[in-house]
Parts: C-alpha cells; structure tokens; sequence
C-alpha cells in the first residue's frame, strides 16, 4: 500500500535510484522507491535480435523532436533497473586526468569540482556492489585503485586472446574489460552449472533472460526489497512535477499519475534519478511562480550541456573465423590520452576508448545493409560474415555546450544536438582500422547503426549525462556540490546529469560510485547518530 508520506522519495530505478535505495534501504528509514515502467518480462523474445533491435521491442514508445525538425524515438527504457537492463554491463572508472581539464581540438572539457580522491572510495564500493569482473594493471591509464578486483576477470576466448596477443606483440596493452556480468567460470573459462550468466552471444543491449547481468534492478532493488520492509517500490507511475513550498525552498509534494489518477505524495528528500533526458525534463515540467523556468533554473542550465559520447559501434572481418560466444572481454586504451600521456596516439589531442561489444548475427548484418566495400562479395551470405565477425564499440569524448539541450516546445520533446570533437572521434577510427591490420583483421569497418537503437544520430541516448551540471557557482550550474539542487534545500539527483564532462568511459560506474557518495550525505542529514 502507498502513502502519503515518507523520509525518502526516489524517482527512477535505474543504477542512480536503485543504488541510492539500496543503500538508504538499510537505515531503516521509510523509503519509497517510484518507477515509470514495471518488471521488463522475461521472454523468449529477450534474446531474438530482430525483437531488441530491429523492432526496438523493450524501447520508450515516445516520439520526440531534433534541432532539424525530424521526430524519432529516443533510446530510453522503463523498466525496473532502468537503461541498466540493457547496458553493456561494462563498468570503467573515469581516469584520473578526466576530473581535471583537457583540451580537444574544439575546446575544453571542464575540470570536475569534486576530484578523483574523493570518488575513489566509492568507486571500489560500487564495484563490490555490482560484481565487477576485472584485474588491475593491465590498462596503463588505469587510476589509483584501494584494493584489487573482488572477481576474476572473465577470460578471452581463443579468437580474442589471439587479438590480445597480436595487439601486445605491437607495444599495445589491451586489457580485460571490468564487467558487471555474473558469470562464473570453471578452470577453462566456461559458465558453471549454476552461474547466472551462460557464455552466450545476447548480453551486450539485450535483457538478460537468466538475470546474469549486474543491472540496478538484480543488483540493488530486488536485494533491498528482500531485506528491508521499509522500502517500497512504485512502479507504473509516472511523476508529472515536483511542488515546492510558497518560498520555492523545499518539495512537498510529487504529483504522480497511477492508472490515469493524480495523487501527491511527500518526502522529507526528494532523489531525482530518472536518467540526464528525463530529470532534466521533470525540472522542466516543475515551474512555478518562484521557478518560473523550472527548478533550481536560476542559471538558466536546467537542461542544456547534453553529453552523450561519441559513440560508434563497427564490425570488422577477421581473415580466420570467429566463434567467440561471449565477445566483450578485451578493451584498449593506448590512445586514450593525447600523445605526451599516451604514446601510441601520434595526436596531440585525446582519441578515446575502444571495446569489444556483444557479436554479430547474421539477421543484423542483414537489417543493416552490406556496405560499398562488401558489395564485390554476392557470394558471402550474411551468416559467413557474422561467423568471420569482430565488433567494437568507440566512445570518443563529447564536449558540454549549452546549446546542445532538452526542452520543451507547444508541449513537445525537443532535443537539440550539435556534434561536437568528431576529429577525435574519427582518428579514434582511424587507429582502429591500421592496428586491426596488424591482427589478422581485414582494416575495413562496417557501421551498426541499429545497435542500442542508434538508427538516428541523435536517438541514440545511451551515455546521457551533463543537464542539471553540479558546481559551486548557482550562476553557472543546476546542483551543489553534494548534488542537491541550488536554493531546494530537500531536492538531490543522482544520474549522470551532475556530469561537468563525461570522459571516454561508460559513465554507469560513476553514476553508481556518486550515488553511494549522496546516499551517505542524505544518511548523516535524516540519523545522524547512527550515520
């Protein structure tokens, strides 16, 4: 049953809701926990590429607006666990040199006013929590870790490890990738009879079907709500707006629609962590006559700053075939830095992160199209390419602009979207293509624009950060330093909005580290005894 009245309201569920009620979980407090969507089924359907990608099964059924006038439909989903429940699982600390400026040829991504030795704890923690499988030492922009991984790294297999090596064998250090997947491993590398997660190719954008993935939901909020009757979970309720007090000080209400009915529901604390997009967009729909831009909208920033990388996600032939299973074990990070950090970049600016990412079928292949340089090739069936297959994701860093932004027009979603640093983003490429030369892989790559719905540039919202930017200045960003909103004194968020700059890493992580870092202020405000 919900009431009315709580010490704690979290809206959203995904890695910053469901870990912040996780944590707050366990002080005993009344928490309550809302979700827009339910329990995403466990179907057959979780595994059919067709279903995840092609048809974007278990995507937001929304349609919003870009700068250019064209409407599509954004990569979001509502679900319990949040974007989580398809993320890659990879799970990166941002670098060490990320918290502080850095230069790119189209300017500077900011410094971060909180710097790396205070997340550090929390990183090793949010790594705990998830059950992070990686080893340290290998990738050389690695930052200063407390304690090593808790979990073995999951192993490459042979056509991988074969890379790996060819890749050391030119001076490269690829490195396990750090992944929240609970696979565990016999003496050869394959699952146990009774790991969560089976070597198989649908992982990396799909559900998984076994719960083998450390999303939000398998991770915090199921545990949480095993072990802690004082939390309650909401789902299939959307919040409409945040009400403040007559000051504009405090929320006292959120006005939250269930099965077509309003109600209002308080909380002494009030998390927003509904993903960058969307609490950008609550703060939006919250106006009142003492925000009349929206909350904590003083700076005019609410919304504005989008990041969401530079990402592309490429398939490349190998010359011998590849029957990998379980793909996304390896990364690289020689050309992470410009070249005074990073020597292999001959750039003097940074390049960015590569990855390997969840394998081809051929149905994949086939929704996308042979590009021009297959085209020679009538006798390959798609099925021939998916077996030779290897793929990789590429995250360049995406620089803050205040004009790149979410907004409202005539009650429309409007999300505008200049790409910004994409000379890194193609010689990042570029890299990639010479080194795979030197790894029995044929140097050409192949777009996959469906992948994680990315069939629009500008729909492609994974790795959503910077809307409601933290800082010390009110002028110049939406939240504090604690990630409380600026003039609310019970408003805090803990999604990747609070990000100043975004790095070239997955930002889940981080999304996780600085929820636990909130959820252990918001703790000392509501017992500070026991905190």
């Amino acid at each position: 049953m919900i009431e009315d009245r709580y010490d704690v309201v979290i809206v959203g569920s995904g890695p910053g809701g469901g870990t912040m009620a996780w944590k707050l979980a366990q002080t005993g407090k009344r928490v309550l926990l809302i979700e827009r969507g339910g329990y995403l089924k466990r179907e057959r359907e979780n595994w059919s590429t067709e279903e995840v990608f092609a048809k974007g099964r278990y995507q937001a059924e929304e349609t919003w607006r870009s700068s250019g006038g064209e409407t599509f439909r954004p990569g979001l989903h509502y679900y319990v666990g949040g974007n989580s429940k398809v993320y890659g699982g990879v799970l990166l600390r941002l670098r060490l040199e990320d918290f502080d400026a850095v230069r790119h040829p189209d300017g500077i991504a900011p410094e971060w006013p909180v710097k790396y030795d205070t997340f550090e704890p929390y990183y090793q923690a949010a790594e705990e929590l998830f059950e992070v499988r990686g080893v340290r030492g290998e990738d050389p922009t690695e930052p200063p870790s407390s304690k090593p991984y808790a979990h073995e790294a999951i192993r490459h297999e042979p056509r991988i490890q074969a890379l790996s090596d060819d890749w050391a064998r030119e001076g490269l250090h690829a490195f396990h990738l750090p992944v929240g997947a609970l696979l565990d491993q016999d003496e050869t590398g394959a699952a146990t009879p009774h790991s969560p997660l089976l070597r198989c190719d649908p992982f990396d954008g799909y559900p998984s079907l076994t719960n083998g993935k450390s999303d939000a939901q398998v991770i915090c909020v199921d545990p949480a709500l095993r072990d802690h009757s004082n939390l309650t979970l909401l789902t299939n309720a959307y919040v409409e707006r945040l009400v403040t007090d007559a000051s504009g000080g405090s929320v006292v209400g959120i006005e939250t629609v269930i099965e077509g009915r309003r109600h209002t529901i308080r909380g002494d604390i009030v998390v927003v962590a509904c993903g960058a997009l969307s609490s950008a967009l609550l703060f939006l729909r919250s106006g009142s006559d003492r925000h009349p831009d929206g909350l904590a909208n003083g700076s005019g920033q609410v919304g504005r700053n989008y990041m969401r990388h530079n990402n592309a996600t490429v398939l490349a032939i190998s010359k011998d075939p590849n029957p990998t299973e379980f793909q996304k074990t390896l990364g690289l990070n020689d050309f992470y830095h410009a070249h005074d950090k990073s020597p292999a970049n001959p750039h003097p600016f940074p390049l960015g992160h590569i990855q390997m990412v969840g394998k081809s079928d051929g149905m994949q292949i086939e929704a996308e199209g042979l590009p021009d340089f297959l085209h020679w090739l009538p006798e390959k069936p798609f099925d021939w390419i998916a077996r030779h297959s290897i793929d990789f994701w590429l995250t360049s860093e995406d620089l803050p602009r205040p004009k790149n932004r979410i907004f409202y027009r005539n009650g429309d979603v409007h999300l505008d979207l200049t790409e910004t640093n994409m000379d890194g983003h193609r010689a990042l490429r570029e890299m990639l293509r010479t080194i795979c030369d030197k790894a029995a892989i044929h140097p050409h790559l192949m777009d996959r624009k469906l992948y994680l719905g990315k069939d629009t540039p500008v729909g492609g919202t994974a790795h959503q950060a910077g809307t409601l930017r933290f800082g010390e200045d009110p002028a110049t960003s939406v939240l504090d330093l604690d990630c409380r909103a600026h003039g609310i004194d019970n408003l805090y968020v803990t999604d990747a909005s609070f990000f100043p700059s975004i790095g070239a890493v997955n930002p889940t992580l981080t999304i996780i580290a600085n929820a636990l870092r909130v959820a252990d202020l918001i703790s000392k405000r509501i017992d500070p005894i026991s905190a």
